[in-house]
């Protein structure tokens, strides 16, 4: 049967909903609105590229020809405005309305906006789209201080970046440590000490309340009083899901748009996935995440029996001169056993998490050749071989799971 199903928002949800779509329907009339000007790309290499040669082409999930070749409908630079659950409509910035038999949203999240005096300025950034990327770049050559507020992966990345351009770098996190999500305390340590010596300050248990100057930052104040030099401010300081467009429908809206495990929400013949998406109580926030719900609420449009059952959380960065990977669980507390190995100078760091004879989770700092295999033996739940792990090393697991 011939449907049409209608998909707002361009990430990789999406993409990875039309996949699995097209493995089971070849003919189902698909229409893709993506309110960028650009085809669906990669938004977590931003940051990791901030000032490196960018074009679209090496950024985009799919080349132009798979939309093609896909029979996918692609309504780029437009904005849906406004859904009819009841007529099954939306509505674009243009005036266009596309019926659909069945709709998913996967518009995502923005960037969250910190309750901070003086956040609207001019040189205050945040990175999400893109443009965010060119509008730093066509800005930041006459600033010499960056401040960035909040210590997660996106701005430990771009505060990298700047450092790379000779830009003096303050970073203010809230937390005692950097990363206390993805990596234990000494690992916390390894990352700090890296960031400092690269001439980098870091200010942690701090909060920024202010962002002086008139147009333009000249500087933040902290909620102890501490004023800070700087004459660019970027912020990453956690998502907000992209509901707004869904507050007047009978959808049920929480933190996001709430589905079962089936990615569906309340009305039968609507789907979410992705960052828009809540499921037990939670927003993922994740490009892993996403893309596993994407392709359950693609499965799921098309017929076809698929459960959502959760996603191993997994971190990659390379920043600092480290490499640093983190999956899964890395709470000691809730392990049966940990493998401990680290260097005397601290270039190298890992750590493993065993709970039922098996990898729950890892951290690892330097050497990224095995991260693959921890990854196999978590996300696959691998049982490990009959191991005293009292007396065993994280070289001797490596090499003894390698032989498996």
């Amino acid at each position: 049967m011939n449907k049409n199903i209608v998909i707002i928002g361009g990430g990789i949800a999406a993409v990875n909903a039309i996949k699995a779509i097209r493995e089971l329907d070849q003919i189902s009339d698909i229409h893709l609105i993506q309110n960028e000007n650009y085809y669906p790309y990669y938004r977590i290499r931003l940051t990791k590229s901030l000032f490196e040669p960018l074009t679209i082409d090496k950024l985009m999930i799919q080349k132009q020809d798979w939309y093609e070749q896909n029979k996918v409908h692609l309504y780029l630079g437009r904005e849906a405005v406004a859904i009819d659950t009841e007529k099954n409509k939306v509505s674009l910035d243009n005036g266009t309305e596309l019926e659909y038999d069945q709709l998913l949203l996967a518009n995502g999240a923005s960037n969250a906006i910190p309750k901070i005096e003086g956040i609207e300025k001019s040189n205050v950034h945040s990175i999400r789209k893109l443009s965010d990327i060119a509008t730093i770049r066509a800005h930041v050559a006459d600033k010499h201080v960056i401040l960035c507020i909040g210590g997660g992966i996106q701005n430990l990345e771009a505060a990298w970046a700047m450092c790379s351009q000779g830009k003096k770098v303050t970073i203010a996190e809230f937390q005692d440590r950097l990363m206390p999500r993805q990596l234990d305390a000494k690992a916390s340590e390894i990352l700090q000490n890296a960031v400092k010596s690269n001439h980098v300050q870091i200010l942690l248990n701090t909060a920024i309340t202010k962002i002086t100057g008139t147009k333009e930052a000249n500087g933040a104040v902290t909620k102890n009083g501490r004023l800070i030099e700087c004459d660019m401010v970027i912020y990453s300081v956690g998502i907000r899901s992209n509901t707004a467009l869904y507050e007047n429908t009978p959808l049920e809206i929480n933190r996001g748009v709430v589905v079962d495990h089936h990615m569906k929400t309340k009305l039968d013949n609507v789907y979410a996935a992705g960052d828009i998406a809540e499921i037990d109580g939670r927003v993922g926030g994740l490009w892993s995440i996403a893309m596993e719900q994407g392709k359950i609420a693609g499965y799921s449009i098309a017929g076809k029996e698929a459960s959502y059952s959760g996603t191993v959380p997994v971190t990659n960065m390379n920043a600092f001169h480290l490499s640093i990977f983190s999956i899964g669980d890395i709470d000691e507390n809730s392990s049966d056993h940990t493998l401990v190995e680290e260097s005397p100078d601290d270039s190298t760091y890992q750590r493993i998490f065993i709970k039922n004879n098996r990898i729950v989770g890892a951290i690892i700092i330097g050497d990224p050749g095995n991260n693959m295999l921890i990854k196999k033996f978590v996300e696959n739940k691998l049982p490990l071989p009959d191991i005293d792990f009292t007396k065993t090393t994280v070289e001797d697991l490596i090499q003894q799971i390698k032989s498996k």
